[in-house]
């Protein structure tokens, strides 16, 4: 008998047989009003198209292009507003931890602990990460090839939490360019764990401004209907209602006003071609 694909977050179920689920939020924690402005409008869309939502900000972008950008309001005031977002709009929340001492006090409030692109070789982070038991959503480097996350998978698993996501998010291609190579969805579905799509760190263009990364925000929706199409478990977006004033990632975020429509392309083709 094959194992379904499975992993779940806050009650919600993400695999085999299970709805698309959507992860979005901004970038990073700007203010409590702007995560409560976006996660709101985020849920009341989700909602009326019948898709299970997850919230996601960052405390601390602590890979940012330049040391004068902005990174967040750090892990105790973020913890906060992430606490207060989850209990008022009660929804599931996911944020990024880059060191292991983060993973016990971020799993406190949080339901799914995520591994940075840039980190998902760090032995030490993913054990302390899947220790704390909550689901661990690891992103794949840039630079690495779609079957070599088994090992990431293997060191999650070797704690005894099989609860983990894989996130393709592009390969480096070239100075300041990605791509996506969309054999690489079944090929992390292969190791066993849902995948999610984020479209719109696909789009980056990292470095790309010089002194922070660029993008090409026009493409998410082409991703999104591609990925989609392929085979996908969830979708990773980072919107805002105000892209351009975005204090992070400003080139690649998905404008909100461009979700519904955005999320209801994605479902007709999921229909069409007999997924869940």
């Amino acid at each position: 008998m094959i194992a379904k694909v499975m992993a779940n977050v806050g009650g919600i179920e993400i695999g085999d047989e299970q709805p698309l689920v959507l992860i979005a939020g901004p970038c990073v924690i700007e203010s409590e009003e702007l995560c409560l402005e976006v996660g709101t409008k985020v849920k009341a869309i989700t909602q009326s198209l019948g898709i299970p939502y997850i919230f996601k900000a960052s405390f601390d972008k602590a890979n940012r292009t330049s040391v004068k950008s902005f990174r967040g309001p750090g892990i105790d005031r973020g913890l906060e507003i992430l606490s207060s977002i989850r209990s008022r709009l009660d929804v599931p929340v996911l944020t990024d931890i880059h060191e292991p001492w983060q993973a016990k006090p971020a799993a406190e409030v949080v339901d799914v602990l995520q591994i940075p692109a840039f980190l998902c070789r760090q032995t030490d982070l993913i054990v302390a990460a899947a220790e704390t038991g909550k689901c661990v959503n690891i992103k794949k480097a840039q630079f690495l090839a779609a079957w070599d996350m088994k090992n990431s998978v293997e060191k999650a698993k070797s704690t005894g939490n099989a609860n983990i996501t894989l996130t393709e998010r592009g390969n480096s291609f070239g100075y300041n360019m990605l791509v996506v190579d969309m054999c690489g969805l079944p090929v992390m579905r292969s190791l066993g764990c849902p995948v999610v799509f984020d479209a719109t760190h696909s789009v980056q263009r990292p470095g790309g401004l010089g002194d922070a990364s660029g993008g090409a925000r026009e493409y998410v929706p082409h991703l999104i209907r591609a990925a989609v199409a392929v085979g996908v478990d969830a979708l990773f977006l980072e919107v805002h209602p105000n892209p351009l004033q975005a204090l992070c990632d400003a080139a690649s975020m998905l404008d909100l006003a461009d979700l519904p429509k955005t999320l209801a392309d994605a479902l007709a083709i999921r229909k069409a071609i007999n997924t869940h």
